[in-house]
This record gives structure tokens, sequence and C-alpha cells, in this order.
């Protein structure tokens, strides 16, 4: 079954996603994307859910793209240049990005747990969480010109937000492969740790934004969506709005308790 390619796991409010097809480096199919965008929608629903961890099985986050299926594209489209093949393959990748950047959609934080390699499109759909913890000897990269095919997975959009326009352009120009800590320094990671370490490192992460008030965190993750393409003052409005909702919320009351009493909050229900 395709939902078997992405396995789910539920620890109280955090949950763990698992690309799980170790023996091809967990490489993108569509068989996978359509158990991730099932897996999303599931969790999407669960208003109790605090923050969702990305990972793979095996020793590699995912290698990217499936290359007999981009071969076989490749293949007809040489073959049948231009027409209906054309705008086949345009609305095949169209409808692929869309599954794996479902992961875009969660209401809740992500961290991504890069355990291995991550290259392509696999490394995009760590750019598109939140957040992201990497193992120091991971390979990560966008290589889409080496192989000779435009970035795709919304490369062009999420790196240079990252890291600016032109270190973006860099990457994406010559396809280069940056180990962890390499992605570190250029703010592609949040942090670079030893390849046993992510797996814990990025649990403690989930752990202590799942201790914060959760219907704060999730408002946050939808300002900082937009913010991009919101101006100040549409900003301002926004984080007023969301304040007065959180006066009157009980949880506001206990987050300025525990500050009093240096404990730590107690925060239940989703205010």
């Amino acid at each position: 079954m395709a939902e078997s390619r992405v396995q789910l796991e539920r620890s109280g409010p955090v949950a763990t996603l698992t690309f799980d097809d170790p023996p091809r480096r967990n490489a993108m199919t569509r068989a996978m994307g359509e158990a991730l965008a099932a897996r999303i929608r599931e969790l999407s629903a669960d208003e109790d859910l605090r923050v969702v961890i990305l990972t793979g099985a095996g020793d590699a986050f995912s290698a990217g793209g499936d290359l007999d299926m981009i071969e076989s594209q490749a293949r007809a489209g040489v073959e049948s240049p231009g027409g209906e093949v054309r705008e086949r393959h345009r609305r095949f990748m169209r409808e692929f990005y869309g599954l794996f950047l479902s992961v875009r959609d969660l209401p809740c934080p992500t961290v991504a747990a890069v355990n291995g390699h991550a290259i392509g499109a696999g490394f995009c759909v760590a750019l598109a969480c939140d957040l992201r913890i990497a193992a120091r000897n991971a390979r990560l990269g966008l290589n889409f010109a080496r192989l000779g095919i435009h970035p795709g997975m919304g490369a062009t959009w999420m790196l240079p937000r990252l890291v600016g326009p032109a270190r973006a352009a860099e990457l994406l120009y010559t396809g280069r492969i940056v180990d962890g800590a390499g992605a570190e320094r250029l703010g592609l990671v949040n942090e670079a740790v030893a390849r046993q370490e992510v797996g814990s490192r990025a649990r403690a992460l989930a752990e202590e934004i799942a201790g914060s008030a959760p219907g704060v965190v999730r408002a946050t993750k939808r300002s900082l969506a937009r913010s991009a393409q919101a101006r100040l003052s549409d900003q301002l409005d926004t984080e007023a709005a969301e304040q007065a909702l959180n006066y009157e919320s009980q949880n506001l009351l206990e987050g300025l308790a525990a500050a009093r009493e240096r404990r730590t909050p107690r925060f239940t229900g989703n205010s």
C-alpha cells in the first residue's frame, strides 16, 4: 500500500513522519507523495497536535526525485517535443510538487530531521519545513542544473528567502553540494549535529516548541507565512488582532503567573 511509504508515529503532542523506502534512499515517487499528502491531511485535522517532525528511514533523508521517472519523461519529451506531451509533463510536475509541499499546509510548526543526504527535490522538502536539524556529514544541495533540469519543488521561491538572492543564485547555478556544517554556516539549516544526535535534537526542539502556548504558536506560524508579502502596517494590524484574542485566553493568565512564579507554564486547550 502507498501509505507504507510514509510512517507515522505519535508521542503526545508531537508526531513524526518518516519517509520509508531505504533501499532507494527514500527517492521521491508519486506513491510516496500521495502517502505524505494523506498523512498531512490526517494530521492537519488534529487540534491537539503541536509539532511534526519529518525525517527519513535508513541513511538518507531523501536522495531526491525518482531518476527512473525523470528519465522516462525525458525520453518521451525528446521523442515528442512540445504539444500534448509537454503539457502533460507540466501538469504532472505541478501536481507532484503539491503532494510533497503539502507539508507547508500543516497548521503547526514542522521540524526536518535531516538524518542523511538530502538532494534536489528531497532537500526542497526539508526547506519547506519551518526548522531544520541536519547531520554534520550529510550531503545537502540543489543539483538540478547538474542534471540538466530547471529547479523545481519550490527551490527558486524558498532558497532566496532563506539565504538571499545572490547566495541562492550561486547554489542553484552551480548545483553545489555542501555538508551539514556548511549548510549551517549558509543558513540553510538551523543546526548541524552528529548523525546519531539528529533525531534526539529534533525531538528536543519539538518538545521545546510544544511547551509554548499552542494557539499562539499556530497563529505565529500564520503571521510569519504572510509577513514576506505584507506591509508593516498590515502586519501590525494582524499582531494587534491576535493579541486581542489572547487577552480572552486563560493560557495568557497562566503564562503570566508562571513568569511571576518562575516556573514552567502549564498550558491547556488550544488557545
